[in-house]
């Protein structure tokens, strides 16, 4: 599940800075808020690479996904985005399950073989 969920984590870290060089044309906002919340928000995808295996590391992946959706509001585009990477990081939580399950039946069935 780990793979999975870096590799999904790792793709929201350079959309992230793509949307912050999107979000800077807007009028609206300063260089520094922007690359203020991207820069976080990259930052806590990068962490979050190392914290899934530990407890709560996978709802505050939810968090980001979360996160990534309410984007939308500065750039639109990111409601369709955000969504894209949250459906990703359900099939990596839901499929790395599977994996990690299928892995430790075949661990256990190699161990309990006997030797040759």
């Amino acid at each position: 599940m780990r793979t999975l969920c870096a590799s999904t984590l790792i793709g929201e870290f350079f959309l992230l800075g793509f949307a912050g060089l999107v979000a800077m044309k807007d009028p609206d906002l300063s260089m520094t808020q922007v690359w203020t919340v991207c820069g976080v928000a990259m930052v806590f995808s990068l962490l979050l690479c190392g914290m899934l295996t530990r407890p709560g590391g996978i709802q505050l992946g939810w968090v980001l996904q979360a996160g990534l959706v309410l984007s939308g509001f500065v750039v639109p585009l990111m409601f369709f985005l955000g969504a894209v990477f949250a459906a990703l990081w359900w099939a990596s939580v839901h499929y790395g399950r599977k994996v990690d399950a299928v892995k430790a039946r075949w661990e256990a069935a190699q161990e309990a073989e006997p030797a040759r």
